[in-house]
Formats: structure tokens, sequence, C-alpha cells
């Protein structure tokens, strides 16, 4: 863990030093190369170990593997004296008290006055663990509990012993947000703080009325995960990949910690964990816990899950109801839930729903002023700490607040009386918008969120009436400043007919009236490419001229895009693939956020970039080559596309090839719509000219192509690639190189798009290519065939 925030530090650009105890004995490797304990590089050990495994974590723990060159690896005897040189000391030992007061004590030794010494426990007493410091030390003293891995959960709980200064919290909280890219909320000093303690409860009560209700690890899963607006691992997978044991630990912790004898009762050990630990089923980390892994004998693997009774495995199976099937059905966590709790309040599932999501409803409300101050800290915890779509309160207001606690009261439930006092004063709902401001409960009266400047949400403005123009695929909104953004909000994002009308209507309009345009969304992903459905249907019907038609309304878009006389920014997030990444290719710049996953992958199912892709790659590989030669360039992006390459985060961009000098990338995702608009506004006070209509591209041309077709070809013999590879990297190489035109001449943009588009038609007709698009609509995994 303190690896893993180490190299979270190092992605932010600071300077780390990694610190961990000497050994105490040589490695059998050690003394064969003739090492003393004295040797730095043993005494460094395990620090430099954990730096090797940082660099070959998956995921990835860092954003560009060459960050790792920004830590440094040491030890806590001949190196403690270096403490004295930094800003910011995170401790990151063993769960002991005894021992993280031991360490802190030596830290206050050496550490400097001012700088700031941060715990990362998920639980244990920060004002325990402050005794015996003196009071420059315990007043820049705080817990950072950070979530695992820290690279990827949002999350960071912030939690202040009795004396730290809150000039030091708000620099704690700054850090975090704005150099992190985190998530802050502020903890209480309570066991286990605020998303492990709500957290864990909620699995509690989920055993428990499993036992209740008669229900199979199976079927409990099937209810608690999406159909909950909760992550796919739901409970028990969940509790496999945190493991059986450590959720036994944060149990005891609580239990033991708490004064409460019906908070002891709440968090007794239940006797199913119990029974698991004690053969050595702890989970993933052994191989079996609630789920194991079967291989079979043809390489592939199946699925097994526990029965408890019977204490054996069997195959998984899926679950199927109508309650079930009616939350699949429904749109949005929040719908999702509904459906499951009130199609059929008499289903066993939906009261087994019920009875679970009531009691850590309750409970959250009860913990309300004893974990957290406020009802947005502890809803914020639960979505970034456990991934959760909806908070407690939020998934409250969802299902109705007044209608459930009615049930509540009705079943001998025992309602905290704030919620009372809350609807007795007419309130109806914990949450509240006015205008783009988002409100909340808070001490018997509604508290406006903080604003963020450097944060533009697209839903409240869209609440609040900025829409400009838009249809079922996209909207065109204004987000101030005279700049618009166009959002997609098609299923997945996919670009079909609607996004593309809504693209040419956005060109049109701020063109005319605007002073650039943003194009950024808020969904899950940014854009997973074109409709592939669709193209799947009329590949397989022969309508290839409806194919065409569709190809040169996606590449006509794309120029419209860039032929716009106003800077246009996009802002990727997350999964932006194949047409995704060619909605981004025409602007001006690009903004990633630290969080994107982006690469042109069409030939993972069977067909080449035809949106501008390939068009687009090859202007680079010219513009990188200035008057020398295009062709090393050129194989590199060849090697991008052809193997459907996808970056590891925004930073990563850079290395497949498919980041421009004026791109970049941000740590704080939330705030490259901001970013993204300032971009916007900095290129037209700067004097803005578009691209110059008929642009030409220096191209390859035929001795390149061979040269690409010649590298396809040693794949193929090597036994790397399969017979359809080499059709479509074949195809990839005549397009990218520019066809049948002479080395070094000058071709139009059009001319790439024609290849692009003749090359895209043939792969469709392929039954190879086909196939790969279904499975990959099937499966959400590529074929080889």
């Amino acid at each position: 863990m303190g690896a893993g925030i180490a190299a979270h530090l190092a992605n932010a650009g600071m300077s780390v030093l990694l610190l961990d105890v000497p050994p105490a004995e040589l490695t059998a490797e050690e003394a064969a190369r003739g090492l003393k304990l004295t040797d730095p590089p043993v005494r460094n050990r395990l620090a430099a170990g954990s730096l090797a495994r940082l660099e070959a974590a998956q995921p990835p723990a860092l954003y560009d593997s060459s960050f790792i060159g920004r830590i440094k690896a040491g030890n806590l005897e001949d190196d403690l004296h270096r403490l004295g040189e930094a800003e910011w000391i995170v401790e990151a030992v063993v769960e002991r008290l005894d021992v993280k007061r031991e360490v802190l004590a030596r830290i206050e030794s050496v550490r400097r006055p001012g700088t700031i010494v941060t715990t990362n426990t998920s639980g244990l007493s920060v004002a325990a663990m402050a005794e015996g410091r003196g009071e420059p030390f315990r007043s820049h003293f705080a817990a950072t509990h950070f979530f695992n891995p820290p690279r990827h959960m949002k999350l960071v709980e912030l939690v202040p012993s009795p004396d730290t200064d809150p000039v030091v919290l708000a620099r704690l909280t700054d850090i975090c947000e704005r150099q992190l890219g985190k998530g802050v909320v502020l903890a209480k000093d309570t066991p286990n703080f605020i998303a492990n303690r709500i957290g864990t409860y909620g699995m509690l009560v989920t055993i428990e009325a499993m036992r209740r209700f008669g229900l199979t690890v199976d079927e409990v899963d099937a209810l608690t995960g999406p159909a909950m607006g909760r992550p796919k691992t739901a409970t028990f997978r969940m509790l496999d990949l945190v493991g059986l044991d450590t959720l036994l630990h944060v149990v005891d912790n609580v239990r033991e910690r708490s004064e409460d004898e019906a908070e002891r009762q709440a968090f007794a050990r239940p006797p199913e964990l119990e029974a698991l630990v004690a053969r050595g089923w702890l989970g993933e980390k052994s191989k079996q816990g609630f789920f194991r892994k079967i291989k079979r004998a043809d390489g592939g693997s199946d699925i097994e899950t526990l029965d408890l009774g019977a204490m054996t495995y069997a195959p998984k199976r899926s679950v199927n109801s109508p309650v079930i099937e009616a939350a699949k059905a429904a749109k949005g966590a929040a719908a999702k839930v509904k459906a499951l709790l009130y199609t059929d309040a008499n289903d066993k599932y939906a009261q087994f729903a019920w009875s679970t999501l009531k009691d850590v409803l309750l409970y959250s409300a009860r913990q309300l002023g004893t974990i957290a101050d406020t009802v947005e800290d502890i809803d914020r915890s639960l979505m970034w700490g456990f991934n959760w779509e909806l908070g407690p309160f939020e998934l409250w207001d969802a299902i109705g607040l007044e209608r459930s606690v009615q049930r509540m009261k009705a079943e001998g439930d025992a309602v905290p009386e704030w919620v009372d006092a809350w609807l007795a004063a007419g309130n109806r709902s914990f949450y509240k918008t006015e205008g783009i401001r988002r409100m909340y409960v808070y001490r018997g009266e509604y508290k406006a969120a903080c604003e963020q400047p450097d944060i533009i949400s697209l839903s409240a403005l869209k609440s609040a009436g900025k829409v400009v123009l838009g249809n079922t695929g996209a909207s065109l909104i204004d987000i101030g400043g005279e700049v618009a953004c166009l959002a997609f909000h098609s299923p997945n994002n996919a670009i079909g007919g609607d996004i593309l009308a809504a693209i040419r209507q956005s060109a049109n309009e701020v063109s005319r009236n605007w002073r650039g345009l943003v194009v950024a969304n808020e969904g899950r992903h940014f854009c997973v490419g074109a409709n592939l459905m669709m193209l799947l249907m009329e590949a397989q019907n022969g309508d290839f001229d409806e194919i065409d038609d569709i190809i040169r309304q996606f590449q006509d878009s794309m120029m419209e895009l860039k032929r716009v006389d106003r800077p246009v920014v996009a802002a990727p997030h997350r999964m932006t693939l194949g047409g995704g990444v060619e909605a981004c290719l025409p602007a001006d710049a690009i903004v990633f956020a630290a969080e994107t996953y982006y690469g042109l992958v069409e030939t993972g199912v069977g067909l080449i970039p035809a949106g501008g892709g390939c068009k687009e790659a090859a202007g680079l590989a010219a513009a990188r080559s200035g008057d020398g030669d295009v062709m090393p360039h050129l194989i590199a992006l060849f090697e991008t596309i052809a193997m459907a390459k996808t970056s590891t985060s925004g930073f990563d961009v850079k290395r497949i090839g498919l980041m421009r000098p004026q791109d970049r990338a941000v740590i704080r995702g939330e705030t490259r719509i901001a970013e993204a608009k300032r971009v916007v506004l900095e290129l037209g006070r700067a004097g803005y000219t578009p691209p110059p209509p008929g642009a030409q591209i220096r191209v390859a041309g035929r001795e390149g192509r061979a040269v690409l077709q010649l590298a396809v070809e040693a794949m193929r013999l090597g036994g790397h690639i399969s017979a359809h590879d080499v059709r479509i990297g074949r195809k990839l190489a005549h397009v990218l190189a520019g066809g049948d035109a002479p080395a070094g001449a000058e071709v139009s943009e059009q001319y790439m798009l024609d290849l692009e588009r003749e090359a895209f038609l043939s792969l469709c007709g392929e039954p190879l290519t086909q196939a790969r698009m279904r499975n990959m609509l099937a499966t959400g995994k590529p074929l080889r065939n």
C-alpha cells in the first residue's frame, strides 16, 4: 500500500523517497553474489523490491512507466535523516498501534518544522497514534486513508486528530484534490471511519439476510450488484477480492472499540466467514473463498460457487426472476433500485433487497454526526470508496424518502429523530437543486454544496435549461463565457446517426454564435466507438450502400468538426476507443483525463479506422518527419493501429503515438471540461486561425506500403497472426501509406478518406470480420480467427 501511494505521488509529479526496514538476513541470491547485510543493495532491498513490483503492477500503478524515476528507494535506518528534507511524510506501516507509534516517534526526531505527517490507516485511532508526540507534531498530523489501489480508487478519507491545525487540514485537502485528483471527505476519528464502517455493516446485514431468506451466494450477488446500483462484484465477489480475513479484522476493530452494545452485536463475526477462514479459504489470495476458478482440459476455466450449507462447490449459475429482469431493463441506478423493490413487493428477492437496503439506510442515518458531519460526505465515501452509483442518502431519495419511511415504521423500525423532524418540516428529500446549485440537508436546513470554479457540471447546466440544441444522442450545452460543449449521451456513447447529426448542427451553430467548442461528456465512458450493432446488421444483410453512406456521414461530420472556424477542444475520459478517438482527433487540442484509455482498436473487430483515424495518423507521421523520412513515424503508428494498442492513462497516450504537442493530460478528471474551456478561450485570445482548407498530407507511397506489408508477412511467418489478420494488416498498410501514390507524394485529406472507406467496406463483407463483430457484441472480447 505504501508503494502504491508513492506511485500516485509520483504520478502527480512529486519526488518521492520510499523507505522500508532493512532486512535481517540475506537471500540465497545475495549470499551467492557475496553481498553482506551492510551493503546498500541489501539494506534497501525491500523498498527496491516494492519499486520493481510497481513497474509490473496490473492494473498499472503509474500513469507513465517513466514516472518510476521519480521514486528513490532507501531504508528507515540509513535514510531516516532524509525525512528532514520532506514537505509531507506518509506513514503506511502495518496496522498495529504500537508499531505505528514507534515509527511516528522516529519521524518526529528528524521532522523539520512545518512538515505535514499523515498516517495511512483504515481505522485505527488517529488521536491514539499521536499520543506522546509534541504539540508541533500533533498540530501537523492527521490520517489520509487512501483506498486500494491508490491510483484507481478516488476516495481519500481525511481524518484529523483533536490537535490538527485547520490550516494543515485545508492544505491536505488541497493537495489531495488538486494535485492527486482525489475525492476528499472529512471523517471523524471513529473505528473504520466512514466507507469501511458502512460498507462492512452492509456486508454483515447482507449475510444475515441471506441466512434468513435462504438464498444462495449466486442469488445474493445477482441482487446486490448493478440491480442495486453497485459494482458487478456485488457482495461475495467483493469479499473474495478484499479477503475474508481482512473483513474479519475490520469487523473486530469496530466491535472491540465500540462502547455501544447494539453496535457490538451488529459487528459480531458471521459464523460463515469464521468457518471459511478456519479452512484457509480466504478468497482470491488463497485461490478460493465464496468462488473458485477451475481449469478445464482445453485451457479455459470455469467459475464455481460455494454452497455454504454443504461447504462444497458447484458450477456458478445465472439467476433470473421478474424483479431482476425489471431492474436490468431500467435505465440508471435510481430506476433500477426502484424496479427491484417495487415491481413486486411480495417477491422473495424484492423483500430480501428491501431488508438489506433498509438496514443500511437506517444505519447510515444513525451514524450522521458520529462518523461524519454531512450526508454528502457519507454518500461520497460509499460512491468513491466502494464504487456505489448512489450513496445511501441519494439512494433513499431515489426510492422515495417519505414512502420508504412509512414502510419502515409500519414494519416496526425506529427511524432516527432527525429524519422524522426533516419530514415533519415538509421536506421530501435529502437533496435538491436550485438552478445549478446542489443543496443537501444539514442540521435541519438545506445547505449549498461547495462550488468549485474549476469543475463544470453538464448535468446541472442541462437541468438549469442551458441546452442550446440536441437530440436523443447528443446535446450542445452553454457552459459560459460564450463557449458551448457538445456532450454525447447515447447508450455507451456509441456514435450513430443522431450523434453525427448533432456534430454537424453544433459545428454550424458554434461557427455563427460562439467563441469556441468543447467536446466532452459525463458518461461512464467518453465514447466506445461507432454503433457496431448497426454496422453488423447492415453487413449481414449485404446492404453495403447503406454502410457506405454511414461512413461518408461519419467522415463528413469529423471534417466539419475540424473545419469549424472557432477553437475546438476535446476532453475525453475513461474508455475512448475507435470512433471516440476519431471524434477527438479533429480538435485543435485534447485535454485527457488522467484515467483515459485511448486507442484506435478497430482491427480487434476485423476492421480499420474509417472515420478519419487513418488519415489523421498519416498526417501525424508526416508532421513528425518534417522534411525527413516519414517511415519511422509511420511504422510506429501502423503498429499502434494494427495491434489495437490502447493507452493505460491519459499520459500514456504519448507512448502509443497518438498524443500531439498541443495535447495534455490533467490528473483531476473532474476539471477536464473547465480546462478544455480555458484552452478554447486561450486559443481565441491568441488569434485563432483554423486549419487551412485543402491541406495536403505527404505519404510514404507504394514503397512505404511494401515495407509495412513485409512486416505483416513476417508476423504471419512467425505464427503470430492469422490469415485474416494478414488481410486486415495489408489493407491498413495500403491506406496509411497513401495507396498507389508514389513515395513523398502529397495527397488530399479526401483522398485518404476515400482509401479508408474503400478498405472498411471491403472488410465488412468478410465473414471472418462479421464473426469478430458478433463475438465482440456478445462477449465484449476480441476474437482471433
